[in-house]
This record gives structure tokens, C-alpha cells and sequence, in this order.
């Protein structure tokens, strides 16, 4: 009796998951007629289903792998077995079936749907991409599927989109009720690209309710200004990220140029020492410690300092020190260090530019106000330069080294005459400013390609910074460099790039020309 039971349950299960499978007839008979609009909608329909056998049936219809029969069945053909979507049943290829044909317009109908039911995908990303994919052109076709596909999402942001491409597909509904309802649906989003949608409505052929064009006016005056306020936010935050760019490549050369009076025209190439200290770092990993990958990024900061400081130790050893007080030979002297040290990274890197790869934990990024991207690897860079800052102002104000670097340049004589050796400090600033480069260079080769003139590209900005700031001014320094990066971020939208540097570049000059000493002055500075 028990066995009998079982064997119930069991068949009531099997038949319970043949109806599931199975996809209505009627949904299915209109793919093997002629009616070009009835054929589209059943795509629609079947992809509203949402389940494996209707995504098996439109894989079918894209590779022409679907057959009618002459009574309007369909089924999807595999070699010599026939499979019948409307029972869920594997048989023989019946007699006089013949393929289902597939139009431009039914095809693009298919390829929307395939993609539409990636809104169902178990992975979070998938589901996101595909709902991201349809803000682009959503059919009103499709409408079902998003419905079903938001019934089922947990997700908020996901929802979110979902929402707006059901409001976007019923501004086309027939009925004036709905068209309004959805134009107000989509007071809340802060896409741009619902302007021109909602514009056309306020074309001379475009909407006949005028309560849903006033819907539409209220509607954009709306996105309008969240957009606006968007893009401000936009612009704050990347000026803010490219001046910190700007001060991690400045503040070395604060030290060896404002506080140590040397024109150092090979600080880029020490920021490109940086850099390709950090490719080395990363390459180290993938072959030795594959397992520890995502990390090679905290190796390469203290290597990144140890050797680009190294190298500026080794500089000043050899030639600058021989060069205090005569700025215009330390120019001449370091432009022919920086030249060499370009083409000694060319013959053993090659000219071409490297990659260095962002960790994972850097990828991607926070959204916020709702369209507003903010990445991850500026958002560190960001971090990283206030900890780099409040480093080097521990350095100089809370060490010994801090007290001996600002004795000897406020009076060089003095200093050495109680005892100071300057020599020394001369050798060490001149490293720390060297190695805080290299630590600049590790930013920046999180941000793009490494290559040989890298340091060319930030050398005539750093000067900038600096010269802005004032000489020997760390604070100077800070403010001069977040300055420029917010003035040209919200320049370059209306000048273009060229002009927006063009137009910072002169007004550098106007103001160097009535204030010499920069936005802050260094008192009591003697080189001699």
C-alpha cells in the first residue's frame, strides 16, 4: 500500500513538472502563420514565460532550428529527434514539417528577448548588464518579461532600472491615463537619456494629451536638474581626484625644489621609477605568488619609495651636490638625467607602454546619486594622497630630521656652524622628496598605461603647483594643487582640454607676476 502511494506522488510530481514545462499552444501556433505583428508578439509572450523550455524554443527560432508542421504545431529540431514544446515530449521528426521563417524583424524581436531573459540570470552582474543593456532602446514588446523579471528581483538597484524601463515602454501605451502615469513614474530617474524621449512628446506631432505634456514639462524640469546637480558632483569629485593626482606628483618636488632650491626638471622621470617599480611588483607576483595577486599593490609601495628614493640619493651624490645655489646648471644637469633615464627605461622595458592592472578590490566602483559613478582606484588615490600628506608634514614638524631640514633652509651658515650636518640633510630631503615621487608613481599607474615619458606628462604641472603655492609651502602645496584640479574639471567642459590648460597656464603667470612668492611666502629663507 505504501509503494502504491509513493508510486502516486511521484507520477503526480512528473506530471506536475511536464505542465510546467510545457508552453501553451496558442502562445505557440502564431510563430508558424504569416502574420508578421502576431509572430512578434508571441516571441514577446514566450519570453514572458521565462523558463528554461521558452528560452530553449528562442534559441531554436535564432538558429533556425525551428520547424511547423502543416497543423500549425510547432517543434525544435535536433538531427533526427523532434522535440514538442507545447507537451515537453522528445520524439521522431514528423512528416511534412517544414522551417519557420525569420525576417529582419523577427530576428531583432528574438535577440531582444534572448537578451531580456538574462534580467533572470542567477549573478547579480548579469542581470545589472542585461538591465542596463535594455535603458538603451527597451521595446514595449518586452514589457511582460520586465514584468516578470521585477517580481522576482531582491535587488534595488535593479529594481530601480526595471521600474524606469517599464514607465519608458508605456509612454507609448494608447490609452492617455497610462502615457501620464508613466511620465510621472519617471520623475525620479536621473537619466539623461530620457530628455529627448520626453521632448518628443512636445513636438508638434508628438503627444495629443495636453495633460501629458505638462506631465513631461514637470517631468524634464525634474531630470534636468538632477542631472545638473549630477554632473556638479561629478566635476567636485573628479577636480578633486586629479588634484590629488596633481599633489602626489608636486609633493616631492615641494621638497627638492621649495625647500631645497633645486630645479629638478628628472622629477617626472623619478615618478615614472615609480611606476615601473610597481609593473615589477606586479609581474613578481603573478609568477611567484599567484595566490597572493591582489596584494602586490601594498608590496609596491615601499619598493616604489626605496627605489626611486635610492636613485634621488644617488643623484644628489654624484651631481647635484656640487650645484647648490646655481639653479639654472641644476636645470641643465637634470633635464640631462632625465633624458638618460628615459632611454635606459626604453632599452630594458622596450618603447612600448606596459600594463599594470588594478586589484580587484580597486575595480569598479560606487554609484551615487543615482548615475553618478564614483571608481574605486581614484576614491584610494584620494585616501592615499591625504595619507602621503599628513606623512610628510609628520616628517618635517614632529622628527629630528624635520627640524635639521627647515634649519638648513632658513639659514644654510647657521646650521652648519652649531653643528647641522648639511650634507647629510642635503642627501636625505633630497631622497625623501625623491621617494615620495616614486610613491606618486604608483598612483598614477593605477590610473592608466606605464610608459617612458609618463613623467613628462605631469612635470610642467607639478612646477605649476609648486610655483602656485609657494615656494617651500606644504600647505601652499595642498591647496595649489586641488585648486588647479577643480578649475580645470569645470573648465574643460566649456573651454575643451587644450584651452582649459592654456588659460590656467596664464593665469599662473598674472599671478606670479603680482605675487612672486606664491599664495604662501617662506620666511627667513637663506641657500646660501
Amino acid at each position: 500500500m505504501q509503494l502504491l502511494l509513493n508510486l502516486l506522488v511521484l507520477s503526480c510530481l512528473l506530471l506536475s513538472s511536464l505542465a510546467q514545462a510545457a508552453i501553451p499552444p496558442e502562445l505557440l501556433k502564431p510563430l508558424s502563420g504569416d502574420d508578421p505583428d502576431a509572430r512578434v508578439a508571441a516571441v514577446a509572450r514566450i519570453a514572458a514565460l521565462a523558463t528554461p523550455e521558452a528560452a530553449r524554443v528562442l534559441h531554436a527560432l535564432r538558429d533556425d532550428a525551428l520547424y511547423a508542421a502543416p497543423d500549425g504545431k510547432v517543434y525544435v529540431v535536433d538531427g533526427e529527434q523532434a522535440y514538442d514544446p507545447a507537451t515537453g515530449q522528445l520524439g521522431a521528426v514528423p512528416d511534412g514539417i517544414d522551417g519557420v521563417m525569420v525576417n529582419n524583424r523577427l530576428r531583432a524581436a528574438v535577440a531582444g528577448a534572448l537578451s531580456g531573459l538574462q534580467l533572470l540570470a542567477p549573478q547579480r552582474a548579469e542581470r545589472l548588464a542585461a538591465a542596463q543593456a535594455l535603458q538603451k532602446a527597451v521595446d514595449p514588446a518586452q514589457l511582460p518579461l520586465i514584468r516578470t523579471a521585477l517580481a522576482r528581483e531582491s535587488d534595488a538597484d535593479i529594481k530601480q532600472i526595471l521600474q524606469v524601463l517599464i514607465a519608458s515602454a508605456n509612454l507609448h501605451a494608447p490609452d492617455a491615463a497610462t502615457r501620464k502615469a508613466a511620465v510621472q513614474d519617471l520623475a525620479g530617474s536621473s537619466d539623461a537619456r530620457l530628455l529627448p524621449v520626453l521632448q518628443a512628446m512636445l513636438e508638434k506631432d508628438g503627444e495629443p494629451d495636453e495633460s501629458v505634456q505638462l506631465a513631461a514639462i514637470e517631468t524634464m524640469r525634474q531630470i534636468k536638474g538632477r542631472v545638473a546637480r549630477m554632473e556638479l558632483a561629478g566635476n567636485v569629485f573628479y577636480g578633486i581626484s586629479l588634484g590629488s593626482v596633481l599633489l602626489l606628483a608636486a609633493l616631492g618636488l615641494a621638497i627638492t625644489f621649495g625647500l631645497m632650491g633645486i630645479i629638478n626638471m628628472a622629477h617626472g622621470e623619478l615618478l615614472m621609477i615609480g611606476a615601473y617599480t610597481t609593473y615589477l611588483c606586479q609581474l613578481f607576483f603573478r609568477s611567484y605568488l599567484p595566490g597572493m595577486q591582489e596584494a602586490y599593490l601594498l608590496a609596491a609601495l615601499p619598493a616604489a619609495f626605496f627605489v626611486a628614493g635610492l636613485v634621488g640619493v644617488m643623484l644628489e651624490r654624484t651631481v647635484i651636490r656640487w650645484l647648490y645655489g646655481r639653479p639654472l646648471e641644476t636645470l641643465l644637469a637634470t633635464w640631462g638625467i632625465s633624458l638618460i633615464l628615459m632611454q635606459t627605461v626604453r632599452t630594458i622595458f622596450g618603447a612600448q607602454n606596459v600594463e599594470v592592472a588594478n586589484p580587484a578590490w580597486m575595480s569598479g566602483g560606487v554609484t551615487v546619486l543615482g548615475g553618478l559613478v564614483l571608481p574605486y582606484n581614484r576614491l584610494a588615490i584620494i585616501g592615499f594622497a591625504i595619507v602621503v600628506v599628513a606623512a610628510v608634514w609628520l616628517i618635517l614638524n614632529k622628527t629630528r630630521l624635520g627640524l635639521f631640514v627647515r634649519a638648513v633652509t632658513q639659514n644654510r651658515r647657521m646650521a652648519d656652524c652649531v653643528g647641522v650636518a648639511t650634507g647629510k640633510v642635503d642627501m636625505l630631503t633630497f631622497g625623501l622628496g625623491s621617494g615620495i615621487a616614486g610613491l606618486g608613481g604608483v598612483a598614477l599607474s593605477q590610473l592608466g598605461n606605464v610608459g617612458p615619458d609618463l613623467g613628462q606628462s605631469y612635470i610642467v604641472d607639478s612646477f605649476m603647483v609648486v610655483v602656485l603655492g609657494g615656494v617651500g609651502q606644504l600647505a601652499g602645496t595642498v591647496i595649489a594643487a586641488l585648486g588647479l584640479g577643480e578649475v580645470n574639471k569645470f573648465l574643460e567642459p566649456v573651454a575643451g582640454a587644450v584651452l582649459a590648460k592654456i588659460a590656467i597656464l596664464v593665469f599662473i603667470i598674472i599671478f606670479i607676476q603680482r605675487r612672486p612668492q606664491g599664495l604662501f611666502a617662506m620666511k627667513g629663507r637663506s641657500v646660501e
